[in-house]
């Protein structure tokens, strides 16, 4: 390349600056102002960059395009003699404005100046065009990736959906399982949108197709659920309260099956049935957690029947003996709480337990919940619990059976316990005179009920 003086060098256009640059290998000339530029051009050609500068001084001013930078597109003020200032590598959008130049030079000079800026816009537009399609790519780069790993996970098809169909059990997480009834290793998780979406609780039944698990999963999963409890889950919305549904007297006897004593003492003299509100109520050691425990055994095994334990306030040892290793016939508590817990804790345990049997309840089955004790509650605490047992028109029912030291009022059925009775041995120590179901014709018929008011009052003469 031959040796190039300043004057050639000032009447060059900006691209062909940067372009002997290039080729003289100058770092950052892209940086430079172009005065700078030139002083770095013959710098690197062996020259002296100061000489010149006098002569190009006394020169009237050439022809320039002076260009700023302006991240709102506006324009910058041009001055005669102003030097035009290099469009910087990031892209940003300039606009040039043409100096004032004088009338003898304007003709020579307008091409070389339209050359320059179409050079110097072609060359913006080329990085801006280089980092526009950089700053693309990260975002290229990342689908691909979210496509390569959605392309590795298996996609569920018809082919591989089968209709299950099983009882529903929700973790204290929200989530759920669908139970089988074989292998645990074979039961369908619900995550807990379902489960919230479809309102469901433990005990219901629900059908709907399954997938195979995917990639680090352990169960299939629910695609859909399609049933609960028989009926389309698109129609399973409670759309009325629960205690705004209407409710009758309990009209279908519970049968206390069994050769235990006192269950026949029970069901002759203070039946109950679905939808019943009974109390059995006594003073401590009259056997009231024996009798719970006996009618929890044979109701344990009743079809049509969803039966829930509630603990609360019970000797610790209590809490042992209806569990599962205490007694396998026995249904483990659903919540369970020692007589150290506050009031609150103890309603804590109560409340889903009973909550859980309404929701059954108004979605027709047939619920019951046995609990120890209400003792310890507040009355009005112990009277919202019990009020919540009700047999529904034309539909489920929810029955409570709970322990207390006395009725708390708005019971169906009273099972009293006598203490004397109990303390000279006598069980089961039932109490006639105290034990009672209001409307008994309504559960065991005219006949029984007549005799029930017999047997009383035989015991009333003794």
């Amino acid at each position: 390349m031959s040796v190039l003086d300043r004057s050639a060098l000032v009447d060059s256009p900006l691209a062909d600056l940067h372009a002997i640059a290039s080729e003289l290998s100058i770092d950052g000339y892209r940086r430079l102002r172009r005065e700078e530029l030139i002083d770095a051009i013959i710098k690197k050609q062996g020259g002296d960059p100061a000489v010149g500068r006098t002569e190009q001084a006394d020169e009237e001013p050439t022809p320039t395009t002076r260009r700023r930078r302006s991240r709102r597109g506006g324009r910058g003020a041009a001055e005669a003699g102003d030097e035009s200032e290099e469009a910087t590598a990031d892209g940003d959008q300039e606009e040039a404005e043409e100096a004032p130049k004088p009338r003898r030079s304007r003709s020579r000079a307008r091409k070389p100046e339209a050359e320059e800026t179409t050079k110097e816009e072609e060359t913006a537009k080329e990085e801006e065009t280089a980092e526009v399609a950089d700053a693309e790519e990260k975002p290229a780069r990342s689908r691909r990736g979210r496509a390569k790993a959605s392309e590795d996970r298996p996609e569920s098809t018809d082919a591989d959906e089968e209709t299950v169909e099983g009882t529903v059990e929700v973790l204290a997480n929200g989530s759920g399982f669908v139970r089988l009834g074989g292998s645990p290793d074979g039961d369908v998780y619900i995550s807990s949108a379902q489960v919230k979406r479809c309102e469901l609780v433990s005990g219901d039944t629900v059908t709907g197709p399954k997938r195979a698990p995917r990639r680090s999963e352990r169960y299939p999963s629910m695609i859909r659920i399609e049933t609960i409890n028989g009926r389309p889950a698109s129609e399973q919305a409670d759309t009325v309260r629960f205690d705004d549904l209407p409710a009758t007297l309990p009209a279908q006897l519970i049968d206390l099956a069994g050769g235990d004593a006192a269950l026949k003492a029970v069901q002759a003299l203070a039946p109950f049935g679905r939808g019943s509100r009974v109390t059995i109520a006594g003073e401590s050691r009259t056997g009231k957690s024996e009798l719970l425990r006996a009618i929890a055994g044979a109701l344990a095994g009743q079809d049509g029947l969803t039966v829930s334990v509630a603990l609360a306030g019970v000797r610790p040892e209590e809490i042992g003996e209806w569990s599962a290793g205490g007694d396998p016939q026995l249904p483990a508590p659903a919540g369970a709480v020692s007589l150290a817990a506050s009031e609150d804790a103890r309603v804590s345990a109560l409340e889903p337990v009973v909550d859980q049997a309404r929701r059954l309840a108004a979605r027709g089955t047939h619920a019951v919940v046995l609990i120890d004790t209400l003792d310890g509650l507040s009355a009005h605490a112990a009277r919202k619990l019990m009020a919540s047992a009700r047999s529904i028109t034309d539909g489920g029912s929810l029955t409570i059976v709970a322990t207390a030291a006395q009725p708390v009022g708005g019971e169906t059925t009273v099972i009293a316990l006598d203490l004397a009775a109990a303390a000279a041995g006598r069980f089961p120590a039932l109490d006639a005179l105290g034990s009672g179901t209001l409307h008994p014709e309504r559960l065991v018929g005219e006949t029984a009920a007549k005799k029930i008011v017999r047997d009383r009052a035989r015991a009333l003469k003794d």
